[in-house]
């Protein structure tokens, strides 16, 4: 039965985002496409139940088969990491952040985080978040040329000693230097924590750099390039967890991280996990340990750096010039848009991208310098380079004509034209 027959009202949005989901180019880098298994894991009868805890250590009864899923999910997330433990429980990324601040930090402790108008996340100590409500937070930036600049970070590190150093950005479009940053946080006896939430498909596919041997504690969310459901996960080596026992007297905490993570996810912040999620993100991870998805990982970058070559060649100021990535910044007061305009117009040519301060920006976060694209949800529907070449076309166009509905109406066919060639959800309807 499809749910417009008892829902109307709710079914006809549901149908329309489907719609616009399938007709255009979605080019937020934070965003993809889940496979019909996960899908259909998510609307499982797992919903149904209760379960705090963790396997054979429940507070509700009846979970023999909800601690089958979360063995293996674990497994599954340690085998594809290579790290010896996982937590799959947090609701998303940034109760995974939260979690582990919490695991590691007491009230007042200092972190120290990428700042958010260079490209950090709002967990890693922004001012309006909880990250520096309850705790002291430090800021770094970027170099002029967009890069970050490791010198800078290791003497505000040397300077201020923080409790943890946070690695990661929603809008950073280069590598990391892994060895250096924990070299440096390490100097003060502080802990690494890197935030693999964007990379986290490409960690896992081996195409690029993985923080493991070198952070403390990784976060990462289970979607955007992992291309499973919303969702968090916690990764650290260390002692098997006992997470309902707090560390004894004279345990090292460094070899306990397991069992701190744990006890901060549970009864620290949550209480049971969204089970239905949980098998959703099995699902991810056994896509994931297949030799398909490095291919994927590897289309990824070559579409993104062919994306990126074709916008420089139209013009385009890219922050870095260029990316190592699945994203890239663009500059858009270069081309005569603030990134509000162009986010605008780029929508009505049915190309999905957001708006995004960029490194130095003067302007409000709320109508920046800057617009976020990426490939991670175009390489899922199938495109290549060819693709890639002939979408910069298209935002050449859109903003040499951003107020002309007629060009971009006309390009936003074109658009629909492509999308129809790499179909996504065919046998979906609400």
């Amino acid at each position: 039965m499809l749910l417009q027959t008892t829902d109307p009202e709710l079914a006809k949005s549901l149908n329309s985002e489907l719609k616009r989901q399938q007709e255009g180019l979605e080019m937020i880098p934070s965003e993809n496409y889940v496979s019909k298994y996960v899908l259909e894991a998510l609307g499982s009868i797992l919903t149904n139940k209760y379960s705090e805890g963790f396997p054979d250590q429940r507070y509700y009864g009846g979970n023999q088969f909800i601690d089958e899923i979360e063995k293996l999910a674990k497994e599954r997330a340690k085998k594809l990491f290579g790290v010896d433990h996982a937590n799959i429980q947090p609701y998303s990324g940034s109760p995974a952040n939260q979690a582990a601040i919490f695991a590691l930090c007491n009230p007042g402790d200092t972190i120290m985080g990428m700042h958010l108008f260079y490209g950090g996340h709002l967990t890693h100590g922004w001012k309006v978040n909880f990250s520096a409500k309850y705790y002291r937070s430090i800021q770094y930036t970027t170099g002029s040329d967009g890069l970050l600049d490791y010198d800078q970070i290791e003497t505000l590190v040397k300077k201020e000693r923080p409790k943890v150093l946070f690695c990661g950005a929603t809008a950073y479009p280069r590598l990391y230097d892994y060895p250096r940053l924990a070299k440096i946080i390490h100097e003060v006896d502080g802990y690494f924590i890197a935030d693999i939430a964007h990379e986290s498909g490409l960690i896992a596919a081996g195409v690029i750099p993985s923080p493991v041997g070198y952070a403390d504690i990784i976060t990462t969310t289970t979607h955007k390039t992992l291309r499973g459901p919303r969702g968090g996960m916690i990764l650290c080596n260390g002692k098997p967890s006992h997470p309902l026992a707090p560390l004894k007297k004279g345990e090292n905490p460094r070899e306990h991280l397991p069992t701190l993570i744990d006890r901060a996810v549970f009864p620290g912040l949550q209480g049971g996990p969204h089970n239905h999620q949980t098998a959703a993100i099995a699902v991810t991870l056994g896509e994931a340990l297949q030799p398909s998805f490095k291919i994927y990982a590897e289309q990824i970058l070559k579409n993104a750096k062919s994306l990126a070559d074709a916008l420089i060649d139209k013009g385009f100021e890219l922050v870095t010039n260029g990316t190592d990535n699945h994203l890239m910044l663009i500059n858009t007061t270069k081309k005569g848009l603030t990134g509000k305009e162009a986010e605008l117009a780029l929508d009505k040519a049915g190309i999905t991208v957001n708006k995004n301060t960029i490194p130095f920006d003067e302007r409000s976060p709320y109508d920046p310098s800057g617009i976020r694209l990426g490939t991670p949800a175009l390489t899922t529907r199938g495109m290549k380079e060819k693709e890639m070449e002939q979408i910069a076309i298209w935002i050449s166009e859109v903003f040499d004509h951003s107020n002309d509905e007629k060009v971009l109406a006309h390009i936003r066919e074109q658009v629909k034209a492509t999308t129809d060639q790499f179909p996504i959800y065919k046998e979906i309807e609400y």
